[in-house]
């Protein structure tokens, strides 16, 4: 009886399962920066139907506003073909629609090797990406990342940091992301990441040992105005995903 039971969960979940389009995989190397802004400045960024939906607890408590740094190591299309993989920069919004206890990210900003991207978001800019790792004797290994993008219309990001890495933590999740442009549209995100939580609240002793971060274009310039706070900094060595399209 109840594998006729699971039988039919089965049959009546495949349908709408099946609705959803695969669209392409990625495997990344990340960097992730959670700020707390204006909340002002950030609600203008917000289209009707959304508000935004900062984390209530844990080492991100408070933030309004996630900056994403990707170093692509391996992209494919939706049949398996490689695609060349980018280093991209991704400014997000932790949002939800009122009333709903699903929340996402909506995506407002980026800078990557291509202009506008699957949320319309992105300016074309160029950049240098530098990541090493130094194993001292003593047993802690400590990482230097310099990103640096820039746009022929003035928009640029920099960050220089250099923290002692951790033993990430093994995760997996979904998540629903949101273009700003075209609110109607989004993709969902299952994953699986290392996540290493090196500046947070109830992380432990500081390993966040030098940051500097700067960013500044139309929409980036109001909200890194100076009273922008740092709330958690996050290395995700490894992050592998597919990509799909919602069904109609």
């Amino acid at each position: 009886m109840r594998a006729f039971l699971l039988s039919l969960l089965w049959l009546l979940a495949g349908p709408a399962l099946a609705q959803e389009k695969l669209v392409g995989t990625n495997m990344d190397v990340r960097t992730i920066l959670n700020f707390k802004v204006a909340d002002a400045a950030i609600q203008k960024l917000l289209p009707p139907g959304f508000e935004a939906n900062p984390a209530t607890s844990g080492p991100s408590a408070g933030a309004n506003l996630r900056v994403t740094f990707v170093d692509q190591m391996a992209a494919h299309d939706a049949t398996g073909k490689a695609t060349p993989p980018v280093r991209n920069l991704i400014f997000g919004i932790p949002v939800r629609k009122p009333g709903s206890e699903t929340g996402g990210l909506m995506i407002f900003a980026g800078l990557s090797p291509a202009a506008g991207g699957p949320y319309g978001a992105s300016i074309k800019a160029t950049n240098v990406v530098e990541r090493k790792v130094r194993h001292e004797p003593g047993g802690n290994s400590i990482v230097d990342e310099s990103w640096d993008y820039k746009a022929d219309n003035g928009s640029s990001t920099t960050l220089q940091i250099q923290y002692v890495r951790g033993t990430a933590a093994r995760e997996k999740g979904e998540l629903r992301v949101y273009s700003q442009s075209k609110p109607e549209f989004f993709r969902i995100y299952r994953f699986e990441q290392g996540v290493d939580v090196v500046r947070g609240a109830g992380t432990g002793p500081e390993r966040l040992q030098k940051v500097t971060f700067k960013a500044a274009g139309e929409k980036l310039s109001p909200l890194f105005d100076g009273t922008e706070q740092l709330i958690s900094m996050t290395s995700v060595p490894w992050y592998q995903r597919e990509i799909y399209l919602p069904g109609s």
